[in-house]
């Protein structure tokens, strides 16, 4: 079978972005970022945007999607799978590979399983009736709509609302939407045992306070924007946020994050258990492999439809 797309996915710290880099220093690609965060400028360390990762043999990859828009915008999958179309398309029509990567579960399903999305202006009666409910309740409404949205999006309640706004708006004019080229995606996940993804992302955590992620959310309320703005962009900026304005203590914000990080993991596996049990197909690579394994591994695996 021929593919028009390459999509590398797995839980967080799992090694994604290098592994897409890599790959597509080898075959001619270019990498498109799947992840809800990256797209926001100036939001670095906190969204995990390892710009390194992008540089192979002294060589920048081409990566797509990464800080296209400000700060305190919502943007919504929507808008991703209408950037994305387009970005598919330029990289196609130069012969280059597309390689999806991230780890946005309702990005990546938008895509890959060709979802008619539609945009949604924000309607206010509805959010009014919305945040009336408790989490369990908008996850509950959320689900109603079938499985197009996974349980790694419901980790904030704006992203919830929006996805239920997008949603109700598709249900009641089916006539809007986006055409976009079939995709026909291989799927590779990067697999690492339980208590592995564990201590990787306790280390990344780490790391990325050692780096400056205390200091990133001060610039960012510096520059205007407002603690619960900070809220709809995860749980990097919502725990750092409680503990930059004096809610929560180091330690706490630490054990918080790093558990929340962890249940975030978990969730992702679940959605990516439950597209397998769909028929989505993943072939799954042993994450303990070095890089130019994995590469090699990937390499052989697929057959692409050349500038098509």
């Amino acid at each position: 079978m021929m593919h028009n797309l390459i999509t590398i996915l797995g839980p967080t710290a799992t090694g994604k972005t290098k592994l897409a880099a890599h790959l597509a220093a080898e075959i001619n690609g270019e990498v498109i970022s799947a992840d809800s965060r990256q797209v926001y400028k100036g939001m670095d360390i906190g969204t995990g945007k390892d710009f390194e990762d992008y540089v192979v043999d002294n060589m920048t990859i081409p990566h797509h999607l990464v800080d296209i828009v400000e700060p305190g915008y919502e943007y919504n999958v929507y808008e991703f799978q209408r950037d994305f179309f387009k970005t598919f398309n330029q990289i196609i029509n130069t012969g280059r590979v597309p390689i999806l990567c991230g780890g946005t579960g309702m990005y990546i399903d938008s895509v890959i399983s060709g979802y008619e999305m539609k945009t949604a202006p924000q309607n206010k009666k509805l959010r009014l009736k919305l945040a009336r409910l408790s989490d369990d309740e908008l996850i509950s409404t959320l689900n109603q709509f079938g499985d197009l949205h996974n349980t790694t999006d419901t980790t904030d309640r704006n992203r919830t609302i929006r996805a239920i706004e997008i949603l109700e708006r598709q249900r009641n004019n089916p006539g809007e939407g986006l055409s976009f080229p079939k995709i026909d995606s291989v799927n590779f996940g990067i697999h690492y045992e339980r208590e592995e993804v564990r201590k990787r992302i306790t280390e990344r955590l780490k790391l990325r306070l050692d780096e400056g992620m205390i200091k990133e959310v001060n610039d960012l309320l510096e520059n205007g924007l407002k603690p619960e703005q900070l809220l709809f962009y995860g749980l990097e900026y919502r725990y750092v946020t409680q503990f930059v304005t004096g809610e929560i203590s180091f330690e706490e914000m630490f054990q918080k994050l790093n558990t929340a990080i962890h249940q975030f993991a978990r969730r992702q596996m679940t959605w990516l258990r439950r597209m397998e049990r769909k028929g989505f197909k993943i072939i799954w690579i042993e994450g303990t492999l070095p890089i130019d394994q994995k590469v090699l591994f990937i390499a052989n695996h697929i057959k692409m439809i050349p500038g098509n």
